[in-house]
């Protein structure tokens, strides 16, 4: 099966700045793909390079079979971005934003409409759609923003950190969104500051820093890969006061319980997991050194 996304060893430089340094990496058809990083990592560059909206320096690109650098239409008449800030216009109601956008996209007056009153209902906005976005919450106006790239339904959809802003539940309520999305079909890569987002949501996780790969896997894999499961003991304080590694296993379990109990340490127990907070502290510490590159998992 072709690859929805196929990057390769591509590089990017703004002046003698290197922003993106041999990237490479590949997202399956139907696949959540989240890209992680801090500020500056490189995360829009990518999206903006997979879009058309940059350029890249070395290296190739292929979205949804087009090549990036070659046929930049074939590729924009076949993906949707929806950015950081919602592209709507406050102005117009929901139900006229979805119906202009079809027009502009060159549906006929009667398909747009009916276009349009298909996405209010699949993106939850019907009892708002005679409404001006101009009176949405936050969560609504990304929800019509979501629903504006699929007035002509994208095969690859970017969503660059697209719950910025968010209140906990229009958070969880978009994440249900982009759920059905990918179920659907479409393939979709994001960026995202929230680390239980890409947890929830992503198949894969790519962590970027400085502009190089430096894990890829699923989110098991990764918190997997720095550390294991362990068994706390805390005091009143709760502050740690023992710490036993164990695998996971009932039988693992026990074995740090009865350790436990010969050393006489007593306090509240606990069974603490790696995080995807412990992954990204890891990977992307500047004093941790180069961490061993992930496998991609084909």
């Amino acid at each position: 099966m072709q690859p929805a996304i196929e990057v390769v060893e591509v590089g990017k430089s703004f002046g003698a700045q290197r922003v993106l340094d041999a990237l490479s990496f590949t997202v399956q058809p139907g696949e959540v793909f989240a890209l992680l990083g801090v500020n500056g990592a490189g995360k829009t560059t990518t999206i903006n390079i997979l879009t058309t909206l940059l350029q890249l320096d070395e290296g190739s690109a292929v979205v949804a079979g087009c090549d990036v650098a070659r046929d930049p239409v074939g590729v924009t008449q076949r993906i949707a971005l929806t950015g950081q800030s919602a592209a709507v216009d406050d102005v117009l109601t929901g139900a006229e934003n979805l119906v202009m956008m079809g027009r502009l996209s060159g549906l006929s007056s009667a398909t747009a409409k009916a276009r349009a009153a298909e996405l209010l209902e699949s993106f939850a906005l019907t009892d708002a759609a005679g409404r001006r976005v101009g009176s949405y919450s936050g969560g609504l106006r990304r929800r019509l923003d979501l629903a504006l790239s699929f007035v002509v339904a994208p095969s690859v959809l970017f969503l660059d950190e697209p719950t910025t802003g968010l209140d906990t539940r229009s958070r969880r309520e978009l994440w249900d969104v982009i759920r059905s999305l990918a179920h659907a079909g479409t393939t979709v890569l994001l960026t995202t500051q929230y680390l239980e987002e890409a947890d929830q949501l992503a198949n894969r996780i790519a962590v970027l820093d400085a502009g190089r790969l430096v894990a890829t896997g699923t989110p098991d894999q990764l918190k997997a890969a720095v550390g294991v499961e362990t068994v706390e003991v805390r005091d009143a304080a709760g502050e740690p006061i023992r710490e036993i590694p164990t695998d996971g296993t009932v039988g693992g379990l026990r074995r740090a319980l009865d350790e436990l109990d010969r050393s006489g340490a007593e306090g509240t127990v606990t069974l603490r997991r790696p995080s995807l907070d412990d992954v990204f502290l890891t990977l992307t510490d500047p004093g941790a050194g180069r961490p061993v590159h992930l496998q991609e998992q084909r």
